[in-house]
């Protein structure tokens, strides 16, 4: 899988509730921490700059209208399941794909060719 988390600092910075008990999980297959009551598009946000690839090939995504009601921000489970990133309670142990798994999803023409040419600028 093509690298797609920026070097660059991460788009959330945690201003308050710092308090809550922190939860481990995974963000395509790396470690990731979120704060209990935190959403996946919170977890996401505070561990990278984007939550996901548009399956359209026109660019990163970082969620939209953030109350579950234009699909910008789907996440998968690595089982496949679709998630709302912005209205799914982060959990203790989640896996969460910033892309469909292809096993199961097929990837569109347009998202294969934005991410080889992302991976060729990359190197």
């Amino acid at each position: 899988m093509p690298e797609r988390r920026s070097a660059a600092p991460p788009r959330f910075v945690r201003l308050a509730e710092t308090g809550r008990p922190a939860i481990a999980l995974r963000i395509d297959g790396r470690p990731a921490m979120a704060l209990a009551g935190d959403t996946l598009l919170v977890a996401l946000l505070s561990n990278g700059r984007r939550v996901r690839d548009s399956e359209f090939g026109d660019g990163p995504r970082a969620g939209f209208c953030l109350m579950g009601a234009c699909q910008d921000c789907w996440v998968w489970s690595e089982q496949g399941e679709r998630l709302r990133a912005c209205s799914t309670p982060a959990q203790a142990g989640m896996a969460i794909l910033t892309q469909p798994p292809s096993r199961l999803w097929p990837m569109t023409p347009d998202l294969q060719e934005r991410l080889e040419r992302q991976a060729e600028a990359q190197r």
